[in-house]
């Protein structure tokens, strides 16, 4: 486990204010416009850290951009908002029984999986159908 210093703490209470998944560099310009001197850099590890201690979710979105969100401790999936980037944490456990079925109908065991549902969310859908 990484020491908490006042940069990692700033990058995960700006986080926990991000309504959906975000970028480091937007995240970066939030900390900068609230007076921070936080490096992009710093902003970066932070983020891959919190990630690896599973304090964060990390996902690329569509265009292959690393995307960070506070999550929830434990395996979850999310449905996610092509046009505002609204999170939102589902269960799947069809999803679950599947992943098991094929790894072992294939040999393998203790095998991990990542889904991530990508959609518009009933906010968006009038301004994409337009």
């Amino acid at each position: 486990m990484k020491r908490n210093t006042w940069q990692r703490e700033a990058v995960r209470s700006a986080l926990d204010t991000q309504m959906g998944f975000v970028s480091a560099q937007n995240l970066h310009s939030s900390l900068r416009g609230e007076g921070s001197h936080i490096g992009l850099a710093t902003v970066y590890r932070a983020l891959s850290d919190l990630a690896n201690e599973g304090e964060a979710d990390s996902l690329q979105s569509p265009e292959g951009e690393s995307l960070y969100r506070a999550c929830s401790v434990g395996h979850h999936h999310h449905l996610i908002c092509r046009s505002c980037g609204l999170a939102v944490e589902i269960e799947a456990d069809d999803v679950e029984v599947w992943a098991k079925s094929v790894a072992s109908l294939h040999g393998f065991s203790q095998a991990e999986h990542v889904v991530d549902i990508f959609g518009y969310c009933s906010a968006c859908v009038p301004e994409v159908a337009r």
